[in-house]
């Protein structure tokens, strides 16, 4: 990866004038022609983008987060070049694949064929070069006879496949995807991204915005998490989707609380309490040295989980696992107000914050505890059995109910990284990723010959 930067970003603004009515452009225009020099305005500015400052080196994965709104496509088409800034520079290095808004660069009139000629010359393909790709370009698309037909008659997938296709066929040093694989199907979306781990391992630099955090963090090697308009973080995707997590859920008036402390960096306090008991049990089965850093407990809205620990069929608290053995998931939960349709929950993360598995304690509404009152105590065991490699893995707690006056369930609490444990290794161990898919079975090879005769 070189320490160049291939795209450059220095004070960029972008800025937008918003009008109350269509009458008040109209009058801009003739103040902007007839009186010039006046500081009249008949528009209010809206600022989707304000002093940003971001280098991205060549080969880099990165991936932006934010909620709808936050200045994230606006960032993406100033690259791309499709907008240009109101203030500020940007430079980029490098020709560009966008996959932006679905179908952007396409004719809606013209058939498939047309448009992957007309889409690969947008991005810089020669005649003969888009004669040279245009079969694999078909072949990964795999449209069939729609490929003849008028583009505005395809589907979002379809869109997506003939996009894609055209864009990671026209060498470019630089991807830039906005979502537009959410439209796939799953068969497609995993051809794309095994398409795009094969760029990143070429040296593409790859810019990458999803909601799905959990793709950022298996994908990316840096994350930035925009809102209204600027950086609030850039560093690694675990701690930036954490922070993203955060600010989303935070209760409507404690956002800008939780938008300052993420900008300033400071960092969330961790008590003791939330991480269970540090008093050893059983020597060989509970490392008192395995205290999460990262612990993180959102604000709460009535609950507060207590007490989060692993437990083995003996009782014993323990964080030295064996692989495919039961265990207990334990934590305590005290109520201080009238909660309804309560359900509880825990996640299994890898050490890069991927996450592997979860456990819901009741699969629809009719199953979750109809009412809880305040000053009530409830002791949660969910069942464990961890396929899992031997590694350092955390655990999630949370709470979910409906509160008073509501219709909808929401989290009334949760810790993020609330316990750390480990996965011991078993002897001659075969397994090379996060999940054991051997049920615990030996591999058999069988030997067939065939006897030779001569005729």
């Amino acid at each position: 990866m070189s320490s160049d930067p291939i795209i450059s970003v220095r004070g960029v603004g972008k800025c937008y004038n918003l009008y109350e009515k269509p009458s008040d452009r109209l009058k801009q225009m003739m103040v902007n022609r007839l009186a010039r020099g006046s500081r009249k305005r008949f528009y209010r500015e809206h600022w989707a983008l304000r002093q940003v400052n971001l280098d991205i080196r060549c080969g880099e994965t990165v991936g932006i987060v934010g909620e709808n709104g936050s200045g994230k496509s606006t960032l993406l088409q100033l690259i791309c070049g499709t907008l240009t800034p109101t203030e500020g520079e940007l430079q980029v290095n490098g020709r560009i694949a966008p996959l932006l808004q679905l179908g952007a660069g396409f004719n809606p009139e013209f058939t498939g064929r047309e448009n992957v000629a007309l889409n690969a010359a947008i991005l810089g393909l020669s005649a003969d070069e888009i004669d040279e790709r245009f079969d694999a370009i078909v072949a990964f698309a795999d449209i069939g006879e729609m490929l003849e037909q008028p583009v505005k008659l395809y589907s979002s997938g379809m869109h997506s496949r003939l996009a894609f296709a055209v864009a990671i066929n026209v060498d470019a040093e630089i991807l830039i995807v906005d979502e537009a694989l959410a439209v796939g199907d799953e068969g497609f979306q995993r051809k794309c991204f095994a398409r795009i781990e094969a760029m990143r391992s070429s040296g593409t630099t790859i810019l990458f915005v999803s909601h799905a955090t959990a793709t950022i963090q298996e994908l990316c090697d840096r994350a930035i998490l925009l809102d209204k308009g600027e950086i609030l973080q850039d560093g690694t995707p675990n701690a930036v989707v954490k922070n993203y997590q955060r600010l989303t859920y935070a209760p409507h008036g404690r956002r800008d609380e939780e938008r300052n402390r993420i900008k300033s960096g400071t960092v969330h306090p961790s008590p003791s309490v939330l991480i269970g008991e540090k008093k050893a049990i059983s020597e060989d089965a509970f490392d008192p040295s395995l205290v999460p850093l990262t612990t993180d407990a959102y604000p709460s809205l009535g609950a507060h989980i207590r007490n989060v620990r692993i437990r083995n069929m003996e009782n014993e608290q323990v964080n030295l696992l064996q692989r495919f053995s039961p265990y207990w998931y334990e934590y305590e939960v005290e109520f201080d107000r009238q909660i309804s349709n309560v359900s509880f929950a825990m996640v299994v993360k890898a050490i890069n914050g991927l996450r592997l598995g979860s456990q819901v304690s009741s699969s629809s509404p009719d199953q979750s505890i109809s009412v809880i009152t305040p000053g009530t105590t409830l002791h949660v065991k969910l069942p464990l059995q961890l396929p899992l490699s031997a590694g350092t893995y955390f655990g999630n707690a949370g709470v979910v109910g409906i509160l008073p006056g509501e219709a909808e369930p929401v989290i009334v609490h949760r810790i993020v990284d609330a316990i750390m444990f480990k996965v011991l290794p078993v002897p001659s161990d075969r397994i090379h990723f996060h999940v054991d898919v051997t049920g615990g079975l030996s591999p058999i090879i069988s030997y067939s010959s065939r006897q030779r005769t001569n005729g």
